[in-house]
C-alpha cells in the first residue's frame, strides 16, 4: 500500500508540476476555455482580474518555480511542503479571480483540478501507514 500511495504521490506530482509549466511557457499566448472573463491570452486574463502585466509576470516566475520545485521533489522530498503550499494558495487566488468576474463553472476547473491534486500530494505526503505493513 506504501508503494501505491507514494506511486499516486508522483504520478499527481507530474501532472501538476507539467500543467503548469505547459501553461506559463507554452500556452501563455493562446486563446482557451479556460481564459477568465473574455480574455485571449494571459494577460488579457489577468487584465480582467485587475492585474498589471508586472504582476502576471511575478505570478508566472512564482508559478512555474514552485512547479520545477515540486519535480525536484520526487527526489529531494524536503522540498515538496512548501512549494506545494505555494502552489495551494495561487489555485486558491484563481478560484477566487474567477469567481470575481462571475466566470462559468467550466473556467474554474483547471484551477480547481490543479488544488486538489496539490491538496492530495500534501496528504498523501504526510500519510501515517500503519506500523503492520511491509
Amino acid at each position: 500500500m506504501k508503494l501505491f500511495m507514494k506511486n499516486i504521490k508522483t504520478i499527481l506530482t507530474l501532472i501538476v508540476s507539467t500543467t503548469i509549466i505547459n501553461v506559463w511557457l507554452f500556452r501563455f499566448n493562446d486563446e482557451t476555455i479556460y481564459r477568465g472573463g473574455d480574455a485571449l491570452n494571459m494577460l488579457e486574463e489577468f487584465n480582467i482580474y485587475g492585474f498589471s502585466e508586472t504582476f502576471t509576470y511575478i505570478i508566472g516566475f512564482i508559478k512555474v518555480s514552485c512547479a520545477l520545485a515540486l519535480l525536484l521533489s520526487i527526489y529531494y522530498n524536503k522540498i515538496l511542503l512548501p512549494a506545494a503550499l505555494v502552489i495551494i494558495a495561487l489555485m486558491f487566488g484563481a478560484l477566487v479571480m474567477h469567481f470575481t468576474v462571475s466566470d462559468e463553472i467550466i473556467k474554474f476547473l483547471p484551477a480547481a483540478l490543479v488544488l486538489i491534486a496539490t491538496l492530495t500530494i500534501v496528504f498523501l505526503n504526510n500519510y501515517k501507514y500503519s506500523s503492520n505493513e511491509k
